[in-house]
């Protein structure tokens, strides 16, 4: 047995468990053999380059975590990874721009995977007001600024109800991808300060199976701005860097959060 066959057949039987499917349900989906998987995770036998392929597939592994499965089978990796600044994914970075800045007056920003900030739209500067200065250097992470008692959370009129959502998806994303970069991410959010019950009643929150959409209720002095959140991601990307990159769009939840980002420099001296 090489260190190659053992090391991706661990790391197989690694993506298989954290997706909950057994060997029977793998095999079934990728037309194989348990026997041949079993063989395939134990290291007895050497997967082929698309067998890797196959079985990522199966599984729903990030391209980045397939050119690792690639490289640990003796492969080279399939998947480039490129900066958005590169030539060859222009046309995809112009996209984003093109998304974002059709989505103004509300805001919408593009983060990457550990949700750092790639770019935003103009209708984003003025939340932003408030925050302490060491949390708005690159790179930004969206997460911690909306989260931390130095960030934006002051304003946010329903903190316990936001944050619980926030975790949720993130927690969600530590499940999926075992990314080390997520887990230490979660572990500081979760240690922020919260107000006396705040962690209950976020915990209430974040199991109500009614719940369908949580809205962001931004306190102004202006009064409160209500919006919902989409997130829009690449559909079929073929390299890393796109693979990971998402928009998250907010629209106004109620009548009057619309009327007042439409209204000209409403927003600027509202939270001025």
């Amino acid at each position: 047995m090489t260190n190659a066959q053992r090391q991706v057949g661990e790391l197989l039987r690694a993506w298989r468990q954290r997706r909950r499917m057994s060997q029977l349900d793998l095999a079934c989906e990728a037309d194989i053999s348990t026997r041949h998987l079993s063989f395939l995770e134990t290291g007895r036998a050497q997967p082929s380059r698309d067998m890797v392929v196959l079985l990522a597939e199966r599984l729903d592994v990030p391209l980045r975590d397939r050119n690792q499965l690639l490289i640990a089978a003796g492969y080279a990796p399939l998947y480039p990874e490129r900066s958005l600044d590169d030539p060859a994914l222009a046309a995809a970075r112009r996209a984003v721009e093109l998304v974002l800045a059709g989505h103004e007056p509300y805001p919408a920003l593009a983060i990457d995977r550990h949700w750092n900030l790639v770019s935003a739209n103009g209708a984003l500067g003025p939340f932003l007001a408030g925050a302490a200065p060491d949390l708005l250097r690159p790179p930004l992470n969206v997460l911690r600024l909306s989260l931390h008692p130095a960030g934006i959370a002051p304003r946010i009129e329903n903190l316990p109800e936001w944050r619980g959502h926030l975790l949720g998806r993130l927690r969600r994303q530590v499940e999926i991808s075992g990314d080390p970069g997520l887990e230490k991410l979660l572990a500081e959010l979760e240690a922020y300060p919260v107000a006396d019950g705040a962690r209950r009643a976020e915990a209430a929150r974040g199991h109500d199976p009614t719940s369908i959409a949580v809205p962001l209720r931004f306190r102004t002095e202006a009064g409160t701005l209500s919006f919902l959140s989409t997130t829009m991601v690449f559909g079929t990307p073929v390299d890393v860097t796109l693979s990971e990159l998402a928009v998250e769009s907010f629209f106004p939840a109620d009548q009057a959060t619309a009327e007042a980002l439409r209204g000209p420099g409403y927003l600027c001296k509202a939270m001025s």
